[in-house]
């Protein structure tokens, strides 16, 4: 790896935990960067169904973050289009420190918060699905990736939102500044 590499490694892991004074992601042990995408058996060459740019490990590979370098890369080459592969698996890191990746991050959250929180991820996994929200489609496959979708989304570029992902994000703001956290 190059130096530029730890660099947008540091810089992924930083964005998403900025305001928590005493992060650390206690189920990461290890980054691994491969050359290129890679499969679901964790291959990277000479196969065509090469389509994961990055992955949080279950099972024998919890602990694990895999990147492929063109999506670490990528993730910061364009300031406008919402994405960032890193950021996305930090980012599902936060929401596993409860065992799951589920969507809700109750290892922060009130378990009163919990349900109209997941009400909230629901609504807007229904404005997607209508094609009403700005919000990359991926985020509509379940609550978990819903979570990291948004969060890299909103991480990226919250200064370019549309009217369509400002109501969430308001709503989401006002919900989070009601919230008891841990």
């Amino acid at each position: 790896m190059e130096l530029k590499d730890y660099m947008l490694i540091a810089a992924s892991a930083i964005i998403p935990i900025f305001a928590f004074k005493k992060w650390t992601y206690p189920n990461l042990t290890n980054i691994m960067i491969y050359p290129a995408h890679f499969n679901a058996d964790y291959q990277f060459e000479g196969h065509a169904d090469r389509n994961i740019m990055g992955m949080v490990g279950e099972g024998a590979m919890n602990g694990q973050m895999i990147l492929s370098k063109s999506a670490l890369e990528y993730g910061f080459q364009n300031a406008s289009d919402g994405q960032n592969t890193a950021i996305h698996e930090f980012v599902h890191l936060i929401d596993k420190t409860d065992g799951t990746v589920d969507g809700v991050p109750s290892y922060l959250l009130d378990k009163a918060a919990v349900i109209p929180f997941m009400n909230l991820i629901r609504e807007e996994i229904n404005k997607i699905k209508q094609h009403q929200s700005d919000i990359d489609t991926y985020g509509m496959t379940n609550p978990g990736e819903f979570f990291a979708v948004a969060s890299e989304y909103f991480l990226k570029i919250q200064r370019n939102f549309k009217k369509t992902i400002q109501n969430f994000i308001l709503h989401f703001l006002k919900f989070l500044s009601k919230v008891k956290w841990r």
